[in-house]
């Protein structure tokens, strides 16, 4: 049975955008990097083709790894979950006394840097069923950190 992907839908639209690029472009540039550095002659010791060789070998992977997460994704609908924390949530939340603004996401979307944090982390896990007003501790590697729930959107 296939992993299940949790993906917004922005999420499914980057990763199809994403697709197209490798498949349109990318996989076209390795193939006529190969096709080049396979005319210089030797290949047992012609860098530029073990190079592009490589290459085509991470975009191929790539390729398949996005095929696979698009046909088994679940998509989750956001702003839709207003009573308790769930995966699609943007959720404020008080850590410490600092007011910081999350966004519940698979883990193949998760990007802590632009406030999406895993449904999967150890955050992630701590907030979902979680109400409006709701105070808890997490224990993290630096320490107790104590989050309140100020608003689900």
């Amino acid at each position: 049975m296939s992993k299940k992907y949790l993906l917004t839908p922005e999420g499914l639209e980057k990763l199809n955008q994403e697709l197209k690029t490798l498949v349109n472009d990318k996989r076209k540039e390795v193939i006529e990097r190969i096709r080049e550095a396979a005319a210089h002659g030797d290949l047992s010791e012609n860098a530029d083709y073990a190079q592009a060789r490589e290459e085509q070998s991470f975009i191929e992977g790539r390729i398949q790894e996005i095929e696979d997460i698009i046909k088994n994704a679940e998509i989750i609908s956001t702003g839709s979950h207003r009573n308790n924390v769930s995966v699609g949530s943007t959720i404020v939340v008080k850590i410490n006394g600092q007011e910081r603004k999350y966004t519940i996401v698979g883990s193949n979307e998760a990007n802590p840097k632009e406030g999406k944090i895993s449904n999967e982390s150890l955050v992630g896990k701590s907030l979902l069923g979680k109400k409006t007003g709701e105070k808890f501790q997490i224990s993290a590697p630096a320490g107790e950190m104590n989050y309140e729930i100020i608003s689900i959107e």
